[in-house]
């Protein structure tokens, strides 16, 4: 992938199996959100080749193929109108657009109830978007990328900018949605591993515009390749069904 004359992706090889959940994982600059363009068809390789839900760009109708693909992320959100209600945001994810400019059938609206039930949102679907907390407006965003029942759900970092409890929080609705028998192939983008639940069972990591490692986070979730990818001497540690990530601090003498 070349921009301007600028190499953003080189030598990419990533598979994603039918039923896996990944966590696309990297320092700012890595190349994570040209990468997701990229996937969902909004960025065009400049070599090799991208197939997703089997259809191949290039070959493919690409508005057709995006209506399987579910994209929630803080740039979808700074653009949805603060005055509509929290239901009319959801239900515009049934036409990829930003506000409502049509009437929605009841089945929709059924729909966008019900989805929003399922991410935990039933007591704000009738308030201004504006009115909500950060926590409420993201699983708002979240329940307008799966309105449409995609095959794929990415989330680009659902978790910035929220506390502790708030993250909490959407982590565990995260967990049940994933789990659940309909669930889409989720991605989730972070550089955060606190944020890898149990649900995530595989991780790319991204240096560079590089991949430094894919594969089974049990591989992947390592010492020497977050090391690597963050340019500073961590020290995984795994707490349950979780992991956290330890700066160690040099000593007197030493240089990182």
């Amino acid at each position: 992938m070349v921009r301007q004359g600028v190499r953003i992706l080189s030598d990419v090889s990533w598979q994603v199996n039918k039923g896996q959940h990944w966590a696309l994982l990297g320092p700012n600059g890595s190349g994570k959100t040209t990468l997701l363009k990229v996937v969902t068809g909004y960025e065009w390789a400049t070599s090799g080749s991208v197939t997703v839900l089997r259809q191949s760009f290039g070959e493919c109708n690409l508005p057709e193929f995006r209506k399987a693909v579910g994209w929630a992320s803080s740039a979808i959100e700074t653009r949805l109108p603060l005055h509509e209600e929290a239901i009319r945001i959801v239900v515009s994810g049934f036409y990829a657009s930003i506000g409502l400019y049509q009437e929605p059938s009841q089945v929709e609206w059924r729909r966008a109830e019900e989805i929003i039930r399922h991410v935990g949102g039933d007591h704000i679907m009738h308030r201004p978007f504006g009115l909500l907390s950060q926590g409420e407006q993201r699983r708002i965003v979240i329940a307008r990328a799966l309105v449409n029942q995609p095959l794929l759900l990415v989330l680009d970092e659902p978790c910035a900018g929220l506390d502790p409890a708030a993250r909490e929080n959407l982590l565990t609705d995260l967990g049940q949605l994933a789990n659940s028998p309909q669930a889409p192939t989720i991605i989730l983008v972070t550089h955060h591993i606190e944020e890898i639940g149990p649900w995530i069972g595989h991780v790319l990591v991204l240096r560079n515009g590089a991949v430094l490692a894919a594969g089974p986070k049990i591989e992947t979730l390592t010492t020497p390749v977050l090391s690597e990818a963050f340019d500073r001497r961590f020290e995984v540690e795994r707490l349950g069904d979780r992991y956290r990530l330890n700066l160690i601090k040099s000593q007197p003498g030493y240089l990182t």
